[in-house]
């Protein structure tokens, strides 16, 4: 980013909603960035500071920690969420105890006043809990502002401008979190402004004395983030040729709809078909994350052989791929899944400097307003995710061409069926997939032993959270009909009622 002073400099320890806390900050109108705890030192001078959450214990071994006199150096608003407030109580002399459970869900939050951090806050508000210590004993100087309904400290203030809370006020589960993060950053003297048409001039800026007069692959998948990538370099004038693969992942047609979205936007891509390729190197293997690494690197190695000696490598990565990923070396986080744009062979070029992912700073609605400034339809734009493995990934167990077609078929009745009702765009993503189990049942007065198809609907805003649509019956029963009619190899069709978390929005 080329404005490093006065961001909101948030500090990762793991939590897997810490890139939500980015977002917010985005929403209230302010820069902020991800830095690990070791990155302290690059960060210039920052308008204020929020330490994440985080899966570890303080009294851990190893625990990660901060150099809190740099951080008191910097003389700005410091907010410690959950793992971040117990880490700043032990730095200013209080302790921490483990507890004997985890506290994991919606609590009640009553402040002491509705004053600072907790002005305009209700008397009880609902807030989301992900903890297992507990504060212990408060440093001297610290109050507490606010406490759960059973009179528990949840929320701590040393001196004028340092504050912790043992809840995430990014998630939607924290009913007021938007106003108590916005009340926080109140405290903050300065603070760099987020604006996407200055983003997308700094981005195309960026573009352009990263490149200079080398050739970027682009691979392009007809999604929104690589379509928004080509279209930004397109824009930046540089050398780009963009690929797109057919690997035999995709969903029914889907490969002349991209040859003729890309047509319309006037810019220029390459076809290359390696279906065979792809579905030989995926035979027999069944591991979810095996079979994601196989096609990432598979795709590397297919732009490769398409365009010779390409000097760099453009990707639509955005901030949920990296931090499910945990693919940054010093990354606190979980690995949740592998993106594809996250394997190994990709990791290896990006240490050599030859891969640039412009949009590995923004989240999936920030990447459409970019693409809206840009001029890119809406009906591209608003297409619903489609993940960088394709079916495999809704294909559990084995990829076969039987079970891919099983899918695609069932997909498109699917998602054509939303668009007849008008639910396509009341949804953030639709899919069919199949459950690798058959099934008995009865076609033509016989008995039929055949898979098991699986519709799934969800509400998002990041894809870091998500809830299932409930769709009218009429509609499911539509589709269900037609899908058990029309396509072969299925004989039972079954909605997925799961929430994110603890399920993820595909199946592998």
């Amino acid at each position: 980013m080329v404005v490093s002073k006065h961001l909101v400099a948030v500090i990762d320890y793991g939590s897997q909603y810490t890139q939500l806390i980015v977002r917010r900050v985005r929403e209230l109108g302010y820069l902020a960035k991800l830095y690990t705890p070791e990155e302290i030192g690059e960060i210039v001078q920052p308008g204020a500071v929020i330490l994440s959450g985080g899966p570890r214990s303080t009294s851990e071994p190893g625990a990660p920690d901060i150099d809190f006199e740099r951080l008191r150096s910097f003389n700005v608003p410091v907010l410690g969420v959950c793992y971040g407030m117990q880490l700043l109580n032990i730095k200013t002399g209080g302790t921490v105890r483990p507890s004997n459970c985890r506290e994991y869900g919606p609590a009640a939050l009553i402040p002491e006043e509705a004053t600072g951090l907790y002005a305009g806050v209700s008397a009880s508000s609902q807030v989301w809990m992900s903890h297992s210590d507990t504060v212990d004993h408060l440093a001297e100087g610290c109050r507490v502002i606010a406490r759960n309904s059973e009179g528990v400290p949840v929320s701590l203030q040393w001196g004028e401008n340092m504050f912790g809370i043992q809840f995430h006020p990014e998630v939607t589960h924290s009913h007021e979190g938007r106003t108590i993060l916005r009340n926080f950053l109140s405290f903050a003297k300065e603070l760099a402004s987020f604006d996407i048409g200055d983003f997308k001039r700094e981005l195309i800026e960026e573009i352009r004395a990263r490149v200079g007069e080398r050739q970027v692959v682009c691979g392009v998948s007809g999604g929104v983030d690589s379509t928004v990538l080509a279209v930004l370099l397109h824009e930046a004038g540089v050398n780009a040729r963009c690929i797109f693969v057919d690997n035999g992942l995709l969903r029914k047609d889907e490969a002349l709809e991209v040859e003729e979205n890309f047509r319309k936007m006037g810019v220029k891509i390459e076809t290359v078909n390696a279906a065979d390729r792809f579905l030989a190197a995926l035979a027999g293997e069944t591991a979810p994350e095996k079979k994601r690494r196989i096609i990432g690197s598979l795709f590397i190695d297919v732009f490769w052989d398409a365009v010779g000696d390409a000097e760099m490598l453009a990707q639509g990565t955005l901030y949920p791929d990296v931090i499910e990923s945990a693919s940054n070396a010093k990354s606190k986080a979980s690995v949740i899944k592998t993106h594809h744009n996250r394997v190994e062979r990709v990791l290896e070029l990006q240490a050599q400097g030859k891969v640039i992912e412009p949009l590995a700073f923004l989240f999936k609605d920030e990447v459409r307003a970019l693409g809206a400034s840009m001029g890119i339809p809406h009906d591209i734009l608003w297409r619903h995710p489609f993940p960088g493995p394709g079916l495999a990934v809704r294909c559990p167990g084995e990829v076969t061409r039987e079970k891919l077609e099983i899918i695609r078929e069932s997909d498109a009745i699917f998602i054509s069926t939303l668009r007849k009702w008008g639910w396509y765009d009341k949804c953030w993503q639709a899919y069919a997939g199949l459950i690798p189990v058959k099934t008995v049942g009865v076609k033509g007065d016989e008995r039929s032993y055949e898979f098991a198809t699986n519709l799934r609907a969800i509400v998002s805003e990041d894809a870091m959270t998500a809830d299932w649509v409930q769709l009218p019956y009429d509609l499911l029963r539509e589709v269900s009909n037609r899908i058990l009619n029309e396509v072969k190899g299925t004989n039972r069709v079954l909605y997925d009622v799961s929430t994110k978390p603890p399920a993820s929005i595909e199946w592998e």
